[in-house]
């Protein structure tokens, strides 16, 4: 027996037991593949849900969302009575995630704001259980201390691409590749969390407010 895989096999073995029949979702998958746009995919979206349901998250805040994919997940953890904020600049994508949310039955949990996502964060303010972070990258290491004021304590902040591509594994010196490799070791060092990485698709930092 080996004792080595590829990341490939592990996917593509996890993937028949989270291809649960889901429509919207699956439409979402789709599209997002014919447009090239990048989304968390099945896996890591998988997670989202579990994270946010451990910890019986109701107020999630998206930095970065394109048209709804990861509030999918998140705006089923958080229940009828949850909420999820969106950022997004691109009104087409807007009014794409309202109609793939409505008839997922939860855009009334969602809440899309047109702008900037640290601004809107800022501009928002309050507490929140999960800070969802998918920005250009160049602008990650930015992020973590507004984690830390805006995250209550057990929040979690999650952030995606901390593998972007394999680039930070290269020595590349673009300015996102070193953004990525600069919020890692920020946010591993931050005394105010408790760090990992989850090894699924292109990586995802789960960060734990102390």
């Amino acid at each position: 027996m080996t004792e080595e895989f590829s990341k490939t096999q592990a996917e593509t073995y996890m993937q028949q037991w989270y291809n649960a029949d889901d429509p919207v979702r699956h439409e979402m998958e789709a599209l997002a593949d014919g447009l090239g746009f990048p989304i968390i995919g099945p896996l890591a979206g998988r997670h989202l849900y579990q994270l946010a349901l451990t910890i019986n998250a109701r107020r999630v805040f998206e930095l970065g969302s394109g048209f709804g994919y990861s509030a999918l997940w998140f705006a089923r953890a958080v229940g009828a009575t949850g909420q999820v904020h969106c950022t997004e600049l691109s009104a087409a994508n807007i009014r794409r995630a309202k109609d793939f949310l409505s008839r997922a039955g939860l855009w009334e949990r969602i809440t899309y704001h047109q702008a900037e996502a640290t601004a809107a964060l800022q501009r928002t303010g309050g507490q929140w259980d999960i800070l969802y972070n998918d920005i250009d990258k160049d602008g990650y290491p930015a992020t973590i201390e507004l984690a830390e004021k805006y995250l209550r304590p057990g929040g979690l902040f999650i952030t995606d691409n901390i593998f972007w591509h394999g680039r930070p594994f290269t020595g590349d010196t673009s300015p996102a590749t070193q953004g990525v490799v600069e919020f890692t070791r920020r946010l591993f060092d931050h005394p105010g969390f408790v760090t990992t990485i989850l090894p699924v698709r292109d990586g995802l930092t789960v960060a734990l407010k102390k």
